[in-house]
């Protein structure tokens, strides 16, 4: 005969088959010779139990040993309540300051099942949140440092695109059609179709069976939005993705697959050559490549970023950043200071205040283009930022480059010049001591509600897709 391998389960047992004999803990007490206060710590799993006991439990109870050493708890009730003793003892738990709740016959059943499901939700938030963070960033700079030693240039999606678009019999310059979409989703065995009843969690519903991709109607999406969705969701079947296991692969993914649908909306063969001859000209300038492809600001900016240096010889750096300074997509390989978090990553970082990225929204012609020279402690930069106007909240989306390299850019002669000393901390990031000492201690802001408040406390950095909305999606229109 064998200890019972947790006391816990061995307990509520003891409990279930003296409450099924009708018995009290002074009966089966005076059965086994032992107070009823030892019996009650048997049960509550607080007293070792020798196999000697264990075989005399039995005898009392009128039931085989082994029926008392079975692992499972004898009910749902009994799993209940194990389960919140073993909630208590969790130092999770105990650092709250809680007092002790006794699972007893007063707490029902409806109450123990959400005070579990409630506190393996908050153990989820704790235990797993700090490592997801980590690896949030982790993945972001990692993909950043990729980035920058390509210069920005992933040729093997170049050459993903550049075939797919062959197939698509596209012309070679100028935007790509409709009818070329069709004929380019058509050659990986896919129909483009519009719907007006996609779920609010996918921007788009691929159907591997019928060969149909779904998107929302034109109500919904404008037309180059559209055409991006589409390109994004053929990247993926492109460049053979498979179901992301982790942050870092999402990540890659979604990158490479916003690289596929610029490629195919400026061709590369189509763009260099347009590129080339304004470099020659010195007049390079995003807003020329956007009018001739018929794409966002943003693709034209990124895009620009993506042949710059390996086309041109001309090093970048590129910023999406809001109103209030934050970074949501940046990248250099001109020396461009950004900050930094510890793991390398820019994203989630603050612009400089004195930075074009953020000049812009204070600018008189808000929605022109905002030319602006930086002076910074890694020297000189030249940039360009526009804010598109159909984009809510506005995003100012810059484009930059070294002082040497200004000339080859439309509006070089701008006399906006403006000093940071960013990343150091004696520039935006410091008080200014006068200040400080005329208001510390008088003054008291009150932070807007972000939506980074929301993101910090969900389970998981990877968008969630409602599947179930998914499968009904797919079944209406089967």
């Amino acid at each position: 005969m064998e200890e019972p391998a947790d006391r816990l389960v061995f307990g509520q047992r003891i409990k279930h088959l003296r409450r099924t004999r009708q018995l009290t803990l002074e009966q089966l007490g005076q059965r086994l010779g032992r107070p009823a206060s030892f019996l009650s710590m048997v049960e509550n799993g607080k007293r070792r139990v020798r196999p000697e006991m264990v075989t005399a439990l039995a005898a009392a109870l009128e039931v085989e040993p082994d029926v008392l050493l079975e692992e499972a708890p004898p009910n749902r009730r009994a799993e209940l309540e194990i389960e919140v003793e073993r909630i208590q003892q969790d130092p999770i738990y105990q650092s709250l300051g809680l007092p002790y709740l006794k699972p007893g016959v007063r707490v029902p059943d409806d109450a123990m099942t959400h005070l579990v499901a409630l506190y393996r939700a908050l153990q989820e938030r704790v235990r797993v949140r700090p490592e997801t963070q980590e690896e949030v960033r982790v993945a972001a700079a990692t993909m950043l440092a990729d980035a920058r030693n390509r210069d920005g240039y992933l040729v093997d999606v170049e050459m993903v695109a550049a075939k797919a678009l062959a197939f698509a019999d596209y012309p070679g310059s100028g935007a790509l059609s409709p009818r070329h979409l069709q004929d380019l989703a058509a050659g990986f065995g896919f129909a483009v179709k519009l719907a007006s009843d996609l779920p609010r969690s996918v921007r788009s519903v691929v159907d591997l069976d019928s060969g149909r991709i779904f998107i929302p109607q034109r109500d919904a999406l404008r037309t180059r939005a559209a055409r991006s969705v589409v390109l994004q969701t053929l990247g993926h079947i492109a460049l053979n993705h498979d179901t992301p296991t982790d942050f870092g692969a999402f990540l890659r993914q979604r990158m490479e697959c916003s690289y596929f649908a610029a490629a195919a909306l400026i061709p590369e063969g189509a763009a260099v050559p347009f590129l080339d001859e304004a470099r020659r000209r010195r007049d390079l300038a995003v807003e020329d490549l956007k009018e001739v492809f018929y794409v966002s600001y943003e693709t034209a900016a990124r895009r620009l970023t993506n042949l710059a240096t390996h086309h041109l010889g001309i090093p970048t750096h590129f910023i999406n950043s809001d109103e209030d300074g934050l970074i949501w997509k940046g990248y250099e390989n001109d020396g461009f200071p950004f900050a930094h978090d510890p793991y390398g990553g820019v994203e989630g970082q603050r612009a400089c205040r004195h930075w074009g990225a953020r000049a812009v929204f204070g600018s008189e012609d808000k929605f022109g283009v905002h030319f602006q020279y930086t002076d910074t402690p890694a020297g000189t930069f030249w940039c360009s930022t526009h804010i598109p106007a159909d984009r809510t909240p506005h995003h100012g989306i810059t484009l930059g480059t070294d002082f040497d390299h200004a000339r080859f850019f439309r509006g070089r002669e701008t006399d906006r010049h403006s000093h940071s000393g960013c990343p150091e901390p004696g520039c935006c990031m410091t008080l200014a001591t006068e200040l400080t000492e005329r208001w510390a201690g008088s003054v008291w802001a009150s932070s807007r509600a972000q939506s980074n408040v929301v993101t910090a406390l969900t389970a998981s950095p990877i968008p969630q897709v409602e599947m179930a909305e998914v499968y009904e999606f797919v079944e209406r229109h089967a």
